[in-house]
């Protein structure tokens, strides 16, 4: 396990955990690690775990780590968590391969146009381009199950808009910097918008609520703005 990362107190019941901060698979892979390692053990006294970039969040009871050890409980659990990234090196984390349906439609990706006309390069150039990757899902945030994945194609990389929009609609896929994501819910939001998702991403009555995890790695599949009514069609029931 890499030794070039740091523990830091977050209020009085987390922590963070942080390598080397920037969007990267061999970090994120580091972080993925320790998050299924830590799962694995299911310790009582860890109530939550939230990995990031290139970050894990530890959430704790100070209270029950108290019946164990003597104060301060974040001291305790570093000391613990040191020894225990060192156990994770060995841990290979799971991976699922997810392919999305996207239209990219004009009537459904509203960006998409402009972003070739100021790229000087085709819609389909910017298509052919946003599904030749696989994408790593690196966190979750914003709204429930929104996936940051990345990283894009440098030719795609734009800047996230000057002026967002009041109202996204759910499914809808765009790039903000190196990255691309799904809004699971309508929101508003500055994201370049250049298609969207027919598939449902955020479902409260499931026990897995959100469609993506930490750690997937996602392939785009374009499809017509016909197979996109289908489809929809489908998840709606």
């Amino acid at each position: 396990m890499n030794t070039t990362f740091s523990i830091t107190p977050l209020g009085d019941s987390a922590l963070i955990i942080e390598w080397e901060q920037e969007i990267s698979l061999p970090v994120h892979t580091l972080v993925m690690q320790v998050f299924h390692y830590l799962q694995s053990l299911d310790l009582p006294y860890i109530t939550d775990l939230v990995p990031a970039y290139a970050s894990l969040t530890v959430l704790y009871s100070a209270a029950m780590i108290r019946q164990q050890a003597p104060p301060p409980a974040f001291q305790w659990l570093t000391e613990q968590l040191y020894s225990m990234l060192q156990q994770a090196a060995a841990v290979v984390p799971p991976v699922r391969r997810l392919q999305v349906p996207v239209c990219y439609h004009s009537s459904l990706g509203p960006d998409i146009t402009d972003m070739a006309h100021r790229k000087n390069i085709s819609v389909a150039d910017i298509v052919n381009r946003h599904t030749a990757r696989t994408y790593t899902v690196y966190m979750l945030g914003f709204l429930p199950g929104f996936p940051y994945m990345g990283k894009v194609d440098d030719v795609l990389a734009t800047p996230r808009l000057k002026q967002p929009r009041l109202q996204v609609a759910a499914g809808s896929v765009g790039i903000a910097g190196e990255q691309t994501g799904i809004y699971p819910l309508a929101s508003p939001g500055g994201w370049n918008i250049i298609g969207r998702t027919p598939l449902r991403l955020f479902n409260a009555a499931l026990d897995e609520s959100c469609y993506f995890r930490p750690g997937d790695q996602v392939q785009f599949m374009p499809v017509s703005l016909q197979e996109f009514n289908q489809i929809n069609g489908t998840e709606a029931r």
